[in-house]
C-alpha cells in the first residue's frame, strides 16, 4: 500500500510539474520583452524601424517643406538690397550691349529700310516675275508713294525688292551644281567658285554705278539697296537659260539667253528712267547744260547694255 500510495504521489507531482515547464518554454520563445533581471542577445527593431519608415515616406510633408523652403529663399533673394542692384545692374549692361549692336548695324545699313525690301507676298512675286520675263505688256512703270514714302514691294508692283534677287540667287547656286553633276563636274570648289564669281560680278557692279553717279553728282533717290536690287534680277534671266540649255541643248541656251535679255534690258531702262532720267529737267533748267543730262541718260543705257554680258559670262560654261 505504501509502495502504491508512494508512486501514485510520484506521478501525480509528475503530471503537475510538466504543464508548468511547458508553460515556461513558451514564455521563453515569446517576442514580448525580457521580465527582471534577463538580457536579449539581440534587440528587436522591427517595431521602431516600420514606425521610422512610415513617417519618413508620409505624404505631402517633405514637399510642403520644401517649397516653403524655396519659397523662403526666392523672397530673401529679392529682399536683398545688394541682389536687387546687381540685377538692375545686369539688366543695364544688357540694354546698352543692346544698343550698341544696333548701333554698329545702323552705321553700315538701314535695318527699317532692309525691311522695306523684304516686305513682299506671293502676289507681288508672281506679278514681278511676269514683269521681268514679259516686260513689253506692262504700261504703268511709276513708282507710288505715300506721304513722300514709296509703298513697300507688296503694295507696289514697280518698287524694287530683294527677296526675288536673293531667291533668284540661291536657285541659281543649285542649277550650277546640278548642271556641273549632270557633265561629270561638280566638285565643291568649282560650284563655291561659281558663286563667289557671280557675287563678285554683283559687288562691282553696284560700286560701277555707284562711283558713276557720284562723279557725275546725279541727284536721284536711287539708294545701294535700289542698285542691288536691279543688278540681282539678271538671275532669274539667268535661271531661265540654264534651264533651257539643260532640256533643248545649246540652242535652247542661246534662244532663252537672247529673249532674257532683251527683256531684261528693257526692265531696266524703264525702271531706272523713273529713278535717273527724272531729274533731267530740273538739273538742265539750274545748269543751262546740255551735255551732263546727256551723260546720265549714258548711265541707264550702259546698265542695261552690261546686263546681258554678265549672264552669258556666268551661264555659257554650265550648259555644253
Amino acid at each position: 500500500m505504501s509502495l502504491f500510495y508512494f508512486g501514485s504521489s510520484r506521478q501525480q507531482q509528475f503530471e503537475m510539474d510538466l504543464p508548468h515547464q511547458g508553460y515556461r518554454a513558451s514564455k521563453q520563445r515569446g517576442r514580448g520583452p525580457p521580465t527582471g533581471g534577463e538580457s536579449m542577445l539581440f534587440d528587436d527593431t522591427s517595431t521602431s524601424g516600420m514606425s521610422t519608415q512610415g513617417s519618413y515616406y508620409t505624404p505631402g510633408y517633405n514637399m510642403a517643406g520644401t517649397s516653403t523652403g524655396m519659397q523662403g529663399g526666392v523672397n530673401n533673394l529679392f529682399a536683398d538690397p545688394m541682389a536687387n542692384a546687381a540685377v538692375m545692374y545686369g539688366s543695364s549692361l544688357a540694354n546698352q550691349g543692346k544698343d550698341m549692336v544696333n548701333k554698329e548695324i545702323s552705321r553700315y545699313m538701314s535695318v527699317n529700310k532692309l525691311k522695306y525690301f523684304f516686305a513682299v507676298d506671293t502676289r507681288y512675286v508672281l506679278k514681278k516675275l511676269m514683269i521681268l520675263m514679259f516686260p513689253y505688256t506692262h504700261q504703268d512703270w511709276e513708282v507710288r508713294y505715300h506721304r513722300d514714302t514709296p509703298l513697300t514691294p507688296k503694295q507696289d508692283v514697280n518698287a524694287p525688292d530683294l527677296y526675288i534677287p536673293a531667291m533668284a540667287f540661291i536657285t541659281y547656286i543649285l542649277l550650277a551644281g546640278m548642271a556641273l553633276g549632270i557633265q561629270k563636274r561638280f566638285s565643291p570648289e568649282v560650284l563655291g567658285l561659281c558663286a563667289s564669281t557671280a557675287l563678285g560680278w554683283m559687288v562691282i557692279e553696284v560700286l560701277v554705278m555707284l562711283l558713276g553717279l557720284y562723279l557725275l553728282t546725279v541727284h536721284s533717290d536711287l539708294s545701294t539697296f535700289d542698285l542691288l536690287a536691279y543688278s540681282g534680277y539678271k538671275y532669274v534671266g539667268m535661271i531661265f537659260s540654264v534651264l533651257c540649255g539643260l532640256l533643248f541643248g545649246s540652242d535652247g541656251y542661246f534662244v532663252a539667253l537672247a529673249w532674257s535679255s532683251c527683256a531684261l534690258m528693257f526692265f531696266i531702262v524703264r525702271s531706272l528712267k523713273m529713278k535717273i532720267l527724272t531729274s533731267l529737267a530740273s538739273d538742265s533748267m539750274s545748269t543751262g547744260s546740255g551735255a551732263k543730262p546727256q551723260v546720265r541718260m549714258y548711265i541707264t543705257v550702259a546698265t542695261a547694255i552690261f546686263q546681258p554680258l554678265i549672264i552669258y559670262w556666268l551661264t555659257s560654261h554650265l550648259v555644253r
